[in-house]
């Protein structure tokens, strides 16, 4: 995805909010964007998203699967949880008993399960949140764009949703976030942004160690001489070695989606052994074939 001289006012002799934005989104990329309030980091996501049209310039290459997730869910719509979910799988072009396990699915994931049957507009803005998330990875998308997404979760939620992310893009899709924890994902992050005077500037990275909470240790092993897939999950630390082994460290809340890009690998990884970081002993995998 390009964005080539973007710029967005609203009215038609409204102040810019953002001009000469020049951008360019790969796939299977992590971008986190920043900026103090009112500069127009929401404007930007939206304008990624498709939510709002550039007053200026131009925005190429988006992808036909995007999703958003706002800051605050609109929950004014006619529908249960469940039935929202489910509604927008067969708009998705999911079948009826497809898109129904699939919003069950989504649900228990955020914790929202228990609220399947409750009309939107009677959620709390939490269990609001938790649906937001859901539909916008429901149709796995291409384009993931977060304006402050967790805001609103609870602690296991936001968790599953740093998880869902680095998933995401593993598979493959571009992620673009907002949020005020300035250690959101740190360590994943491949390009940070940041909103000033109506530009869009290069943001230093945060470091790996300022990832908080505990650290996995991965052990895998491949056919002598194979290296590592590219651009791993986590970011993780380590090397492979000639004779095809490989010790991974990586924050606990990336190493799933770790363990899954290993084991969909070409030529796969088998995964003998997955512990706590510096403990002497661990559990051996249980997987070494498929995800």
């Amino acid at each position: 995805m390009r964005l080539r001289g973007v710029g967005r006012r609203y009215g038609l002799a409204g102040p810019w909010v953002l001009r000469g934005v020049d951008l360019d989104l790969p796939a299977r990329a992590l971008v986190r964007v920043e900026g103090a309030n009112g500069t127009g980091k929401s404007t930007l996501l939206r304008l990624l998203a498709g939510i709002d049209a550039p007053s200026e310039g131009r925005i190429t290459g988006r992808g036909p699967r995007t999703a958003y997730v706002p800051e605050r869910f609109s929950a004014a719509l006619p529908f249960t949880a469940a039935g929202y979910l489910a509604h927008l799988g067969r708009i998705h072009g999911l079948r009826p008993a497809d898109a129904a396990a699939r919003a069950s699915g989504r649900l228990t994931r955020f914790g929202a399960a228990a609220h399947a049957g409750t009309p939107l507009a009677e959620l709390s803005k939490g269990t609001s949140q938790k649906v937001a998330v859901a539909q916008a990875l429901l149709a796995e998308p291409e384009l993931l764009v977060l304006d402050e997404a967790w805001t609103g979760l609870d602690t296991e939620a936001r968790g599953e949703l740093d998880l869902a992310v680095v998933e995401r893009v593993a598979a493959g899709a571009t992620v673009v976030y907002v949020d005020h924890d300035p250690h959101r994902l740190a360590g994943a992050v491949d390009a940070a942004y940041r909103v000033e005077g109506q530009a869009l500037v290069p943001a230093p990275l945060a470091a790996p160690d300022a990832a908080p909470g505990p650290r996995i240790l991965i052990e895998a092993t491949c056919a002598p001489g194979t290296p590592l897939p590219a651009r791993l999950p986590g970011a993780p630390e380590g090397t492979a070695a000639p004779d095809g082994t490989a010790r991974l460290t990586v924050p606990a809340a990336h190493s799933d989606a770790l363990l899954g890009a290993l084991l969909t690998a070409r030529p796969p990884w088998h995964i003998s052994q997955v512990t706590a970081a510096g403990a002497r002993a661990g559990r051996p995998a249980s997987r070494d074939g498929a995800p």
